[in-house]
């Protein structure tokens, strides 16, 4: 449908005398030095450029463990943007207000690889705000249960270290970010530790199993039980239109989002708009929510296909 609009308007500016390249050249002009009257022409038909309907959310795709060194790691593409998660665990003493729970810091990377727009030496400025969203979102989530990561109450407890790097910017960096803190945590490996002689919590591996000298092992080696697991979806908002999981350039182009936070219970986690020219009437915002239903149904079937893959690996 979206090819049918874009061949038609290449008639309409390429005129009677040009072929299908001059067509296409001139097209492409247009989109450049007219962005947002392009897209509106597209909106009138309810599709995007690329034929991608509003309302649908681009291909997703789930690899588990991409990094060996890590505990638990996740590599996540939605569309073209790419994210790397890992999470890495160490001991540590916890706070004596905590005494039984351990702790997790996040951190969202934006190299200069991942987009133009980023420049060597000069951080992005969405990173800290992203590494803040996350955090709050899989702490009031209740994703997590800090209790899990105790070791031995009041002495040690695991401390994670969940890195995210964006490898490709192209839109909606939240959702893809999001969604692979998820798919590394579902991964996580909790490794198994004991006490030495001298009071200090080690990791013990495998060959250490098998030896009569071992002490004692204080944990499991296990998974880490999730709770409440929290997705989201970023909608861009433009006129009456509502674009589910837009591009960076339709992010740039209009520039009003709305990002919408559920957890598997369908209990709304968050709602973030950071401003923007359009209001986020009643209406639109329930728009939104239907739109999150249906793309958390898709996320936890693509979240499952990837762990029983691994599973059967």
């Amino acid at each position: 449908m979206a090819a049918a609009s874009t061949s038609g308007s290449s008639r309409d500016i390429g005129g009677s005398g040009g072929g299908l390249a001059a067509g296409e050249m001139e097209v492409e002009a247009y989109r450049r030095l007219f962005p947002l009257p392009f897209y509106e022409r597209h909106l009138l038909d309810s599709v995007r450029p690329d034929a991608r309907p509003l309302h649908r959310a681009r291909d997703t795709s789930i690899a588990l463990g991409p990094v060996a060194s890590a505990d638990g790691s996740a590599l996540v593409k939605i569309g073209d943007t790419t994210m790397l998660a890992a999470i890495k665990l160490e001991v540590m003493t916890p706070s004596a207000d905590a005494p039984d729970e351990g702790s997790l810091a996040i951190e969202f990377h934006m190299p200069p690889i991942c987009s133009p727009i980023v420049r060597p030496g000069r951080p992005a400025e969405v990173a800290p705000v992203v590494s803040k969203q996350l955090s709050d979102v899989i702490m009031s989530s209740g994703m997590i249960n800090l209790k899990e990561l105790s070791l031995i109450t009041g002495k040690a407890a695991w401390m994670a270290y969940l890195d995210i790097y964006c490898l490709n910017a192209d839109g909606s960096l939240f959702d893809a970010a999001l969604l692979s803190a998820i798919a590394a945590f579902s991964h996580l490996q909790i490794p198994l530790v004991s006490l030495s002689d001298d009071g200090r919590v080690v990791a013990v591996s495998g060959d250490l199993l098998e030896d009569e000298s071992t002490p004692e092992l204080v944990n499991k080696e296990r998974k880490l039980l999730l709770h409440s697991i929290p997705f989201s979806l970023t909608c861009i908002l433009h006129k009456k239109y509502i674009l589910a999981d837009p591009t960076a350039e339709e992010e740039s182009i209009m520039e009003t989002s709305i990002t919408v936070v559920l957890d598997s219970s369908e209990r709304l986690v968050s709602i973030y708009k950071p401003g923007g020219p359009v209001l986020a009437h009643t209406s639109t915002v329930k728009d939104c929510i239907v739109l999150t239903k249906h793309r958390m149904k898709e996320l936890q079937n693509i979240l499952e296909e990837s762990l029983s893959a691994m599973e059967v690996v």
